[in-house]
């Protein structure tokens, strides 16, 4: 484990409850990008995931052993918070107008990267992915976000989601067939 986070936890351990904040510091923005793709995209689920992980995570702090990354742990409340919170989550349709009416002024921006047809493209296509993502089964989807997105090895997304390795590369072998065919089919 990072002896920084080791020292934190210790400290927070000791009752320093400022030493946790140093941990939230730490990962909050790689906590939010994981729980952000689990959730498809939408930011106020994931605001409130990665806030009710860091929560549990305090409450819980003393049950962490060390044995792994502290992330690793983290990571392991955070999925299993945003299981849940899918579970729980109903759709809920609105009838108010989205806006109050009010122009908002962009600023100009001739750069090739920010053409309105260009960006359009680029949001159409990550929604298609999200989109995608989101029928994967979760099993399926978590493997390939932690090694496709998240660049993590085999090894570190077996420990996280306590599975044997073999368990990892099959899910992963099926999540991108699956993904490939759920792209192929929204063409």
């Amino acid at each position: 484990m990072n002896t920084e986070d080791s020292r934190l936890i210790a400290e927070c351990l000791t009752g320093n409850q400022s030493a946790f904040g140093g941990l939230i510091r730490r990962y909050q923005d790689r906590l939010y990008n994981v729980v952000l793709r689990l959730v498809g995209g939408n930011q106020d689920d994931a605001l409130d995931i990665v806030q009710e992980t860091f929560l549990s995570a305090y409450q819980n702090l003393e049950s962490f052993k060390g044995n792994a990354e502290f992330f690793t742990w983290l990571y392991r409340i955070a999925f299993n918070t945003a299981v849940s919170w899918q579970r729980k989550r109903k759709v809920v349709y609105s009838l108010e107008p989205l806006s109050n009416g009010e122009l908002i002024a962009e600023p100009f921006d001739r750069s090739e990267l920010n053409q309105p047809g260009d960006a359009l493209e680029r949001a159409e296509e990550e929604e298609r992915l999200y989109q995608a993502l989101n029928r994967l089964c979760p099993e399926y989807r978590i493997v390939l976000i932690l090694k496709d997105i998240e660049d993590q090895k085999y090894e570190e997304i077996a420990q996280t989601l306590q599975i044997p390795v073999g368990t990892v590369r099959s899910r992963l072998h099926r999540a991108r067939l699956e993904l490939r065919a759920l792209l192929d089919a929204d063409k």
